[in-house]
């Protein structure tokens, strides 16, 4: 058998066997195209970017285009990445991508839902005085709870934070026990020699679909103490605070409000009222300490240095202390 004979022959059975065979094309589809969404979750009205990444096509060759609401907003050869502001917190914009490949066009419809987190913190031990309109501030070695509200809308229902999963860093670090499934709240106990507190927390749907961060710095406080005339008809005016050389006519009392002070239940045996007129302390036997009752002799005038320390027999930094000059 000569030669020619012989490679006939070879290719007659490679055929037969299936050896040769054309290489098989994969079909570019809309799964192999992916999406990637940055931030996941935007805020309402944050800047969105979209991008485009295959591991099946080269999309730097292939024509895209962007529409949002059925207008084209940007096309080109490589146009991979598309950047929009979000929508308000109660709509979502679709936004859909067409790609043109050499075997077809693809599209894709990307719905951007924008999202809400908003973290509320009070402090547990704080004192404000009746009436108060701001808000208790923490202090050294106090105790400050930190609520988070995430808002997340599926169709038309809002996720309940309940069901949520919670991951909770205090100062960058993460706290595993106070994270997890609807653990929507995180309590901690300030340090006196920090400054401010950073709080953070990623809150996530079961399914991981959805996401959320948010963080704040929680600043520490000292306590103060700002005094008011206890009225015997009126009560205490909190309207006004007294200013350093106020008047005393005849019988007064003066109140003493100490702002921030831990415990906020100022009745609580473990503050220690140490009121002083000119450097000498006074014997504070009754049941409220935080009122100082004085009366002018008739005849007697001039001025006098009235002070007041507050001390927390357990917490060496919840302290405070005030003076002011009197007249009378």
């Amino acid at each position: 058998m000569n030669f020619r004979v012989l490679s006939l022959y070879l290719i007659v059975i490679f055929i037969i066997f299936g050896v040769i065979s054309t290489p098989k094309v994969f079909a570019v589809t809309a799964d192999s195209i992916l999406v990637t969404i940055n931030p996941e979750s935007p805020a309402p009205g944050e800047n969105t970017n979209i991008t485009l990444s295959s591991y099946a096509s080269n999309l730097n060759s292939a024509k895209i285009s962007w529409s949002v609401g059925g207008k084209t907003l940007l096309t080109g050869v490589g146009e991979k990445s598309f950047s929009l502001n979000a929508p308000s917190a109660s709509a979502e914009t679709a936004v859909t991508v067409t790609i043109t490949l050499p075997d077809g066009s693809i599209k894709k419809v990307v719905t951007i839902k924008p999202a809400i987190m908003v973290l509320l913190w009070q402090a547990n031990d704080s004192y404000v005085p009746p009436f108060y309109k701001g808000k208790a501030l923490p202090t050294p070695d106090s105790q400050v709870k930190v609520v988070a509200l995430p808002e997340i809308k599926t169709g038309s229902k809002i996720i309940d934070p309940k069901n949520m999963v919670y991951a909770w860093k205090q100062d960058y670090t993460n706290d595993q026990e106070a994270s997890g499934y609807g653990k929507n709240y995180f309590i901690y106990t300030n340090d006196y020699l920090d400054k401010y507190n950073n709080i953070s927390v990623n809150a996530s749907t079961t399914d991981q679909k959805y996401s959320l961060d948010k963080g704040m710095d929680i600043k520490t406080y000292k306590p103060k103490i700002l005094f008011y005339k206890n009225d015997a008809n009126l009560g205490t005016l909190w309207e006004q605070a007294l200013a350093n050389g106020h008047k005393i006519q005849n019988d007064e009392t003066i109140e003493a409000a100490p702002y921030f002070i831990s415990p906020k239940d100022i009745r609580i045996p473990i503050l220690t009222w140490d009121w002083s007129i000119n450097d000498s302390l006074i014997d504070m036997s009754v049941i409220q300490k935080n009122l100082l009752p004085l009366k002018v002799q008739p005849g007697v005038s001039g001025t006098s240095k009235i002070r007041l320390e507050i001390n927390n027999k357990y917490k060496i930094f919840a302290t405070a202390s005030k003076e002011i000059n009197v007249e009378f």
